[in-house]
């Protein structure tokens, strides 16, 4: 499949206990992570959406550094065509700012929002927040650190993974159903 031959328009992740383990952070004294490890195939993940010809998109809670010091430690800050940090926008997920920010920064117009996917560990911020512009939502279910229960419908994930790994078989799954329309 040819870059722009995707269905699937952009791949947007959330960086806490979905890229990075927050139970490996080192921060500094104003809570900037200094480093950390990342989630067993995170890294693989990223870099595999990239081969593909993926765009993709960190939209993150917190401290602008941390987002290039984690993912410059591990080679993946750069292949990031955007980087929404709600510090700069002055709003947290599940704000509709950081999302559009992403799609925006991606040329992506409300017709495609559907075709624009969020990845991220927490239902209450991610999730809902992917949900209320209809994105595609996929909940990683890796870490102990967040509800596992959705407080209501605009809480549940339309993809639940285990691994980042698994992301691919959604993604594929995702353009094979598209694929010819």
């Amino acid at each position: 499949m040819r870059v722009g031959d995707h269905y699937l328009l952009a791949v947007f992740f959330d960086f806490g206990d979905t890229l990075a383990d927050e139970a490996t952070e080192v921060k500094d004294e104003t809570g900037t992570t200094l480093r950390a490890e990342l989630i067993p195939g995170a890294g693989d993940l990223v870099r595999e959406l990239k081969r593909r010809g993926y765009r993709l998109a960190l939209v993150a809670d917190g401290r602008p550094g941390t987002y290039f010091n984690v993912l410059t430690q591990h080679n993946l800050y750069d292949l990031f065509d955007a980087h929404i940090v709600s510090e700069h926008l002055g709003v947290e997920k599940p704000h509709p700012r950081l999302f559009t920010a992403a799609l925006d920064r991606l040329g992506i117009g409300k017709e495609g929002y559907g075709r624009a996917m969020m990845v991220g560990n927490n239902l209450e911020r991610d999730v809902k927040g992917a949900n209320a512009l209809g994105l595609i939502s996929v909940w990683l279910d890796w870490a102990p650190r967040r509800s596992k229960v959705p407080a209501d419908a605009s809480e549940v994930p339309r993809h639940t993974i285990k691994l980042p790994l698994e992301l691919l078989n959604v993604i594929d799954s995702l353009e094979r159903e598209h694929a010819g329309r």
